[in-house]
């Protein structure tokens, strides 16, 4: 075989600094924006992106000749300064340190924009430690609850 073929779909998960809520509505729509154009920079696709005021959630397409850990240190460190500076009243922004990684099969990528697309109103009655947990469950991910917070 001449090529590599994959089809790599991430659904990431992550949360402004102790769940700050950073992420205004004046905020949002450009910094995912930038999120992509930062993905695009390193060989990716941005999806999906959407959130609330404590956290973003992001459904990426990956090439094989990309990391994870790489890619989310890229786009969390220069969107956090990109924040800083575009933001005056937002100079103490930060990203919480680590993230959650979610494989999508294609049979389940617009489930995923749909869920993505809804965070607003799945927020309603939802916080973010519920909704972060419910996902690691569905997820099969092994998790002690003393340290997902942190």
């Amino acid at each position: 075989m001449g090529r590599t073929y994959s089809q790599l779909l991430l659904h990431v998960v992550f949360s402004t600094k102790n769940r700050r809520r950073y992420l205004t509505s004046e905020i949002t729509e450009r910094v995912y924006a930038y999120i992509g154009g930062i993905i695009r920079d390193e060989g990716g696709t941005l999806l999906a992106a959407g959130g609330v005021e404590d956290h973003v959630h992001l459904l990426i397409q990956l090439r094989t000749d990309t990391t994870l850990a790489n890619l989310m240190r890229t786009v969390k460190a220069k969107s956090s300064r990109w924040i800083k500076d575009n933001f005056p009243n937002q100079k103490d922004f930060a990203w919480q340190e680590g993230y959650a990684a979610f494989s999508v099969s294609k049979s389940q990528q617009a489930a995923v924009i749909d869920y993505i697309a809804r965070q607003r109103e799945h927020h309603h009655g939802n916080d973010f430690k519920a909704e972060f947990l419910k996902l690691l469950q569905a997820h099969g991910v092994e998790y002690d609850e003393r340290f997902v917070f942190e």
